[in-house]
């Protein structure tokens, strides 16, 4: 009976530790650390984070504000994925030096590349401080309140004690019940030291994004230089490579499924408490329109890319930005039905509602739901018409968001004046050379002719100007792109002169004449009224997140991702998408080759990379006579996490995260644990690439490698 009861009790903890959490590394003492061990982990709390010694977040930094990365040498070593490096990558890239084609790996130090303002940030301190940022707010209203608040945290900043050398960050979680200071170091020299061909780096492109299997190399490697002291400094010939206070040792052990996993990183930005009402907004209303934009912008796109080699390399970037989140919104709706997020979010709100009553606060919580329910219903159409002004003339019409630019140039004018409208003016042209060398007007045109016909059309009509009403698109495109905002000589035309000249000429432009016609629209029915309820639903949600807290004081709740440092754990573990398709865990090289299609700029693959393979040539990093690529797991991860490091139950190296599927994307809202998964790069696949494919062995020499489970 003991033996049962015993097995149960594990059962539960297991099966309740991977629900999900986006855990603050500081507070993981308590019942974090019992499911965490339940699960395999043979580390202490304090292994991950200490502030005394030297701890897992101190070879975590922060990779340029979007990204995540980890330490793994003593000589400051830095793994990130290939996408985030892509900028610097391409930066470094010429018709006689093609990185991005052929890959990049420094043999000695000195041969790697510099980046012009490329940073890393580590995290020295965390520390509560919000009774401290809450002073002198309880009597204020919303609005003043939020002032207040920012002018403590604005204070407290400048006077919280830390090093010359480092910052202050505060930054809030439970929608403002909590506020946590952040004291960080960044380091302003990172230089590239390798990256693979994009073949590897990138295998699979668009096609695979958001999807598993996935077979894709993900990485790029950096290094950190520090001053003589070891502390940040400006880029300098004299600075030397970066002592960290902690790297990751890299395990060759390699995973299987159940194995413990543990991500660190900076996700950016979750909503896991929202309401079932505003869930079912983002199924039915939001979601839906955004994809049908992308959609069609993507389909125009397509067309031209697929029948014009210069017109596919002008979109190749910009397709898959707008690809990105369209694949996104498609999987995360799909996800929330295939779920039933709306009614198990009711469920639990039900549950709520009876721990209210009993609890007697009824005066404090009780009208919330109702409220919620009322705000959201309210919104709806305000929130509806934001999202299609965002998606059509923001985002995806590239004449129009230009166009928008210069609407802003005025409203600068009028209410920051001459030098204000000065500085902008001259840094719009000077800046708009990259925009108009991947500007093409004839793909651009047949866009606007599908979205502004959705926006007219699809719309909430009661926002739009009188403008939109009955439009022709192919009649309205046609004098649009006569505008002189569709050359460089144009605009620069457009802008020369005095305020009063430029002004003139721009109201005197037909696109000009439409955005400003539209963005006054917006700014007068739109955008007030959306704030106004916004800022009643934000402290609906602040209310709403403290008593969750306050009647949940048995239950662990993790705060919203942020883009603060965050501990996710679980296992690797495959999954089930539909009914009888059944996905393993982990991917091989094999499947490379399967997908392998010569030439193709999505599966092509590199000939010594075949040649690899056909040998069978893996090191001592195959398995059984296969190499492993990548690995999923039930880590809850989001943007933010890419590159971060995937780690074993001992604190060792053996994975860099880089992606979710696509079945699972809708856990920035809502995680299921039977189908969301994180991908990660083996780093098996990591080390065969840097040492068989690149014999960059001076790298793997610095490395600590290991074998934990042989000990």
């Amino acid at each position: 009976m003991k033996f049962l009861r015993l097995f149960l009790l594990l059962f539960v903890l297991q099966t309740q530790a991977q629900q999900g959490g986006m855990w603050i590394p500081s507070l993981l003492n308590g019942m974090n650390e019992k499911e965490m061990k339940s699960l395999g982990m043979k580390m202490s709390v304090a292994d991950i984070y200490d502030v005394n010694k030297s701890s897992l977040k101190d070879a975590v930094p922060q990779f340029n504000g979007g990204c995540t990365s980890e330490v793994i040498s003593p000589k400051g070593l830095l793994l990130t994925n290939h996408h985030c490096g892509f900028g610097q990558i391409q930066e470094h890239s010429s018709v006689e030096h093609d990185y991005l084609t052929d890959g990049f790996w420094a043999m000695k130090t000195e041969d790697e590349l510099p980046n012009e303002d490329l940073v890393v940030t580590f995290i020295v301190k965390i520390e509560d401080v919000t009774s401290k940022v809450l002073e002198d707010t309880e009597t204020l209203t919303e609005a003043d309140k939020q002032k207040k608040i920012q002018e403590n945290i604005s204070a407290l900043s400048n006077s919280l004690p830390k090093e010359s050398w480092q910052e202050n960050k505060i930054r809030t979680f439970y929608e403002g019940n909590q506020y946590m200071l952040f004291v960080t170091e960044t380091f302003k020299d990172v230089r590239l030291v390798g990256a693979p061909p994009s073949s590897i780096g990138k295998f699979g492109s668009d096609t695979d994004n958001w999807v598993w299997p996935r077979h894709t190399g993900d990485f790029s490697l950096f290094r950190i230089y520090a001053d003589k002291n070891n502390r940040p400094a400006a880029y300098s010939k004299d600075n030397v490579p970066y002592t960290p206070k902690h790297f990751l040792p890299v395990s060759l052990d390699g995973i299987k499924e159940d194995d413990f996993t543990l991500v660190f990183g900076y996700p950016g930005r979750t909503t896991e408490y929202l309401p079932a009402v505003a869930v079912q907004q983002i199924v039915n209303e939001l979601n839906p329109a955004k994809i049908e934009i992308r959609d069609a912008a993507l389909k125009v796109e397509d067309g031209f890319m697929r029948k014009d080699k210069a017109i596919k390399i002008q979109y190749a970037s910009k397709y898959a930005g707008v690809a990105n989140y369209w694949k996104k919104w498609i999987g995360e709706t799909q996800g929330l039905k295939k779920s039933n997020a709306v009614a198990v979010k009711k469920k639990q709100e039900a549950a709520f509602q009876e721990k209210v009553i009993k609890a007697g606060k009824q005066a404090e919580y009780g009208s919330l739901l109702s409220d919620f329910e009322k705000n959201y219903t309210e919104i709806a159409p305000y929130a509806l018409a934001r999202d299609y002004f965002s998606e059509v003339i923001l985002r995806n019409t590239e004449l129009l968001s230009l166009t928008y630019k210069m609407y802003q140039l005025e409203q600068i004018l009028n209410t920051k004046g001459e030098q204000a409208f000065n500085d902008r003016r001259n840094n719009l042209v000077k800046g708009l050379g990259d925009f108009y060398k991947d500007f093409n007007k004839t793909v651009d045109e047949k866009i606007f002719e599908q979205l502004i016909d959705l926006y007219a059309n699809k719309s909430p009509k009661q926002f739009l100007p009188a403008s939109l009403n009955n439009i022709n698109p192919k009649t309205l495109s046609a004098e649009i792109y006569q505008s002189k905002l569709t050359s460089y000589d144009g605009v620069k035309e457009l802008l020369a002169g005095d305020s009063k000249t430029v002004l003139a000429n721009l109201n005197n432009d037909k696109a000009f004449q439409m955005v400003k016609q539209i963005a006054d629209s917006y700014f007068k029915n739109v955008s007030p009224k959306y704030d106004e309820i916004n800022l009643k639903i934000t402290a609906l949600q602040r209310t709403y997140m403290k008593a969750q807290l306050k009647l949940n004081k048995d239950s662990r709740l993790f705060p919203d991702a942020n883009s603060t440092l965050r501990v996710t754990y679980g296992k690797v573990k495959g999954y089930e998408p539909k009914d009888a398709t059944i996905y393993t865990p982990i991917t091989y090289l094999d499947g490379v080759m399967e997908k392998y299609i010569p030439g193709d700029y999505e599966f092509d693959v590199p000939a010594k990379l075949i040649d690899l393979y056909n040998k069978k040539d893996y090191g001592q990093y195959g398995e059984k006579g296969k190499m492993p690529v990548c690995f999923i797991g039930t880590n809850h991860t989001t943007g933010g996490n890419s590159g971060s490091p995937a780690i074993d139950a001992r604190g060792n190296l053996i994975g860099l995260n880089f992606d979710r599927v696509w079945e699972g994307t809708m856990s920035d809202i809502y995680y299921d644990p039977a189908i969301c998964r994180n991908i990660m790069v083996d780093i098996r696949y990591v080390l065969f690439i840097m040492d068989k494919y690149a014999g960059a062995k001076n790298l793997i020499d610095e490395l600590k490698l290991v074998h934990p489970k042989k000990k």
